[in-house]
């Protein structure tokens, strides 16, 4: 049963040529040359944010959690999963309705949600798996559990049919499963965040943080080294391993003795070499930063064969980057930004959305924002 949300906020259509603050739709964001290539020049207008409140129930079940998006062209629907690791439900992804077109955001309808099963059949037992990210690819769902390092449960990216059904999993590569006395592997709740697919088929993984054996995790002062795994997404097995540095921590605390942290949260192909990623802190008692930025991998050097980054002494190129929006600096108070997709509006415009995962909390919300992608790179 699709259920209905009205609307948080009223927005106006103001030209873009006017000053105009950015909560106002219509503003324009551009980066004209990122990572110093022209040609991947990117430019976005806001059209809303859409808020549905914790505790909304969807058929039973307690909506909440949203950590991953994407687009279905086949239905117009998004699909998102939910980071509930079995415990208020089985663990299970939602098919969105996203009413939003080239004026404003205007409504998210829950449509219904689906189970995802184990290898055996059966729905994920609790705290058996951490769904943090979703794509379709070309032979159904792609999804990653981040897995728990605290009790030594790998993380996986797993291909799952539109009922929910196991079909297959991806090869994990040597280093990533957790480890009891933390000399490699996932750090705990910072492992598999991130999923992408490109349009060659190829799928990328990325850790929000570094592993133990390739340095530490970001601080106010210092970023983190952060793997992306390069499948082939027909055979699950790993084709390259890149570095992706997170920056530094972007505020301290301001609650006494408060922790912070920052990570990357998300990412989505816009080509075979380019990416936009989120990399989402949090400080207590001020809130969450979001900002997005494109990466390109193309001249990035292939370190699946560095067993550690932190030890080793061959040269490593990096992922280029660049910040392409910054949500607090525009005039957005964002939630815990988890998910993103590339999409297409009702009326065909092209669309990029943001949403958040509310950790089913009181305090936090599930928010979607949106933006007219205007511009995007060109190949």
């Amino acid at each position: 049963m699709t259920k209905r949300f009205a609307a948080t906020a009223a927005f106006v259509l103001l030209s873009s040529t006017l000053p105009v603050s950015a909560t106002d739709i219509g503003a324009t964001f551009e980066s004209a040359c990122p990572v110093g290539d022209c040609t991947a020049g990117i430019s976005l207008s806001y059209l809303g944010e859409f808020v549905i409140p914790t505790g909304h129930m969807e058929n039973g079940v307690e909506f909440g959690g949203i950590s991953g998006l994407d687009f279905d062209a086949a239905t117009g629907h998004y699909i998102a999963i939910s980071d509930d690791r079995s415990d208020k439900a089985p663990a299970r992804f939602y098919e969105l309705d996203i009413d939003v077109d080239a004026s404003s955001l205007k409504c998210v309808s829950v449509v219904k949600h689906v189970t995802l099963k184990d290898k055996k059949g059966e729905p994920f037992a609790a705290k058996a798996v951490d769904p943090e990210s979703i794509r379709l690819g070309k032979d159904g769902i792609y999804w990653g559990s981040e897995g728990d390092a605290k009790v030594l449960l790998p993380p996986f990216i797993r291909v799952t049919a539109p009922d929910g059904s196991f079909m297959r999993e991806f090869k994990l590569p040597e280093g990533f499963a957790p480890t009891v006395d933390k000399s490699t592997g996932i750090r705990d709740n910072l492992a598999f965040e991130d999923l992408a697919v490109a349009p060659s088929g190829d799928v990328f993984v990325g850790v929000e943080a570094a592993l133990y054996q390739d340095g530490p995790k970001p601080s106010l002062t210092t970023g983190s080294l952060s793997r992306i795994i390069r499948y082939d997404g027909a055979s699950g097995e790993p084709k390259a391993e890149y570095v992706y540095p997170v920056s530094p921590i972007p505020q301290a605390a301001t609650k006494a003795d408060g922790g912070n942290d920052n990570g990357m949260s998300e990412m989505i192909a816009l080509d075979n070499h380019r990416l936009l990623a989120v990399e989402r802190s949090y400080a207590e008692g001020f809130g969450n930063n979001v900002k997005i930025m494109m990466m390109d991998l193309a001249e990035a050097t292939d370190i699946s064969a560095i067993t550690s980054l932190a030890k080793n002494e061959q040269p490593v190129i990096p992922a280029r980057k660049s910040q392409v929006l910054d949500l607090r600096a525009i005039g957005l108070v964002p939630d815990n930004i988890e998910a993103m997709s590339l999409g297409k509006a009702k009326d065909g415009t092209d669309v990029l959305i943001l949403g958040s995962d509310n950790n089913f909390s009181t305090n936090q919300k599930t928010q979607f924002y949106a933006f007219k992608v205007l511009k995007r790179p060109r190949q």
